[in-house]
């Protein structure tokens, strides 16, 4: 039988994660969840956003998921225990994978936190990176997000807007490796890479979407054999299901054909 994966974030960013997914476990099926109704998580308390992940939780383990992916940063900074306590499947974060590809790749050296205001805020990366051995610097990077989803992504000014983040961030330390701490950031990852380059800096970037679909492909290859046929997936949203189908499809790399909505509450 297929295995199901389970893939939740509070809007659209995950999507970058699932777009990774895709080619890597043959006849997987996904079931996505995109919480659009109460983004953004990163202006919540910790309570309220526990609370929100662990339903979004339960209602993927309850459609069949046999793996958990929370492809949001913030849910992974701060949410992790009571996802885990909420369903009795596997879960797996962001941050972890992409921090350890940073280790393998980069052991016990400095790395730059590229992430939005509240994961920098949790300082979950940090934790995480000295947990490693590597020593992290956090640069927040509030305008990131909105460019991303304007569909600015070649665009001048957001080149301009990474500009100044990443020449802030270099000023304060030397990374050999910069960590893409939210998953919107792989679509602009290629003009990351050209501003550090530009900068004089030769860190390598390493995207957590990619970094999280390989790590979730090695667990799930190691419990689950393939099935025949290319993956699908289904989407759900908890609100503006069109804008969800039409914007998705730029993370995702592809067309959403359909999104199912979703009432899970207040």
């Amino acid at each position: 039988m297929a295995i199901t994966i389970g893939v939740f974030d509070s809007g659209f960013g995950g999507l970058t994660v699932l777009r990774e997914l895709l080619p890597l476990i043959p006849g997987a099926h996904y079931v996505y969840l995109g919480d659009t109704a109460r983004l953004p998580y990163g202006s919540k308390s910790q309570i309220t956003i526990a609370r929100y992940a662990a339903e979004s939780a339960r209602f993927l383990a309850n459609r069949g998921a046999d793996h958990l992916v929370i492809a949001c940063n913030t849910a992974s900074a701060l949410a992790m225990d009571e996802i885990r306590s909420s369903v009795a499947i596997p879960v797996t974060g962001v941050i972890e994978p992409v921090v350890s590809a940073a280790q393998q790749r980069h052991p016990n050296s400095d790395v730059l936190v590229l992430a939005t205001p509240a994961t920098v805020q949790s300082h979950a990366y940090r934790a995480h990176c000295a947990g490693h051995g590597l020593r992290a610097s956090e640069k927040a990077c509030p305008l990131l997000v909105p460019l991303v989803e304007e569909g600015w992504v070649d665009h001048s000014i957001t080149k301009q807007v990474l500009r100044i983040y990443l020449r802030e961030a270099l000023s304060e330390c030397t990374p050999q490796a910069v960590l893409l701490g939210c998953t919107h950031y792989p679509l602009i990852a290629p003009a990351i890479q050209a501003t550090l380059r530009e900068l004089g800096s030769h860190a390598e970037v390493i995207d957590s979407a990619r970094a999280t679909a390989a790590a979730i492909a090695r667990a799930i290859g190691a419990s689950h054999p393939p099935a025949a046929g290319p993956a699908t997936f289904r989407c759900y949203a908890t609100d503006s299901v069109e804008k969800f189908a039409h914007l998705g499809s730029q993370f995702l790399a592809q067309p959403i054909p359909h999104v199912d909505l979703l009432d899970l509450g207040g």
